[in-house]
């Protein structure tokens, strides 16, 4: 993966590097509890640690969620959810705060708005690109042609069943970072972090990868220290998902600060 000076989320991950730490990666789903709170808890997010936030788009069949994230989007969509107003997220972040906001979404919403649409508005609301679950490279020439065009990143994900050839094209069509899936199953915070997902950076570096980011099983400042250890990136989702539900943006603002205690890099 070739670094690139248009990569918002590449220079978002080289800035933390530059400061001797890993980068932090929060995620929130659209429209939970509303619009506006996803809007304050992504301000939240990036004045408390967080350097790139993920905005999920709730999904009627969201596979890889755990449920925490279910429960969250479900909500989302009986509240009136419809995906444009991503877009209203993404550019609430975007113009208050330095944070490079990715869009992670299942690939069908996008199909259905248009995909060249879809990349449009979403450089045109500030977003720095796409982090997509269920896209494999095979299969995402539009995807590919479009992010190039509007200069978007393009996230796909690695997880410990990948075989050399999946890691090395996988890491070919990424830009930004590759995410590194630490267990395999579905979102949830956890008690301990997958032993693997340290092995699986280190081969999705050998596969040429700039900047690796793992993800799924992250809870605590304890589990950001233990993968801040060996990867650029730390992303929690189901955590600050519980955070919102239970306490709001100040439990968001909160959570997040925590979780940046643990970042910086101890050399052994």
């Amino acid at each position: 993966m070739s670094a690139t000076t248009s990569s918002k989320s590449a220079a978002a991950i080289d800035r933390a590097r530059d400061a001797g730490r890993s980068a932090l990666i929060c995620y929130l789903p659209a429209g939970y509890p509303d619009v506006q709170a996803t809007i304050d808890a992504g301000i939240a997010m990036a004045r408390n640690g967080a350097d790139l936030i993920e905005i999920g788009i709730p999904y009627s069949d969201p596979v890889m969620d755990g449920p925490v994230i279910q429960a969250a989007t479900t909500e989302a969509i009986a509240n009136g959810f419809k995906v444009e107003k991503v877009f209203d997220v993404v550019r609430g972040i975007t113009e208050a705060t330095d944070a490079a906001v990715l869009v992670m979404t299942y690939w069908n919403p996008v199909v259905r708005m248009g995909v060249d649409t879809f990349a449009r508005r979403l450089s045109e609301a500030g977003g720095a690109g796409l982090i997509t679950p269920d896209l494999i490279p095979d299969e995402a020439a539009e995807w590919f042609a479009a992010s190039d065009y509007y200069g978007l990143d393009r996230v796909f994900l690695v997880a410990p069943s990948s075989t050399p050839e999946r890691l090395a094209s996988t890491v070919a069509a990424s830009r930004g970072f590759v995410y590194a899936v630490s267990i395999m199953g579905v979102t949830g915070a956890r008690q301990d972090v997958s032993s693997s997902a340290q092995q699986l950076v280190a081969d999705t570096h050998a596969a040429g990868a700039d900047r690796v980011c793992v993800g799924l099983g992250v809870s605590n400042s304890g589990h950001v220290r233990e993968i801040a250890a060996y990867a650029d990136g730390v992303i929690v989702g189901t955590a600050l998902v519980a955070a919102i539900r239970d306490g709001g943006v100040d439990a968001v603002a909160s959570l997040t600060q925590e979780l940046s205690t643990g970042l910086e890099r101890v050399e052994a």
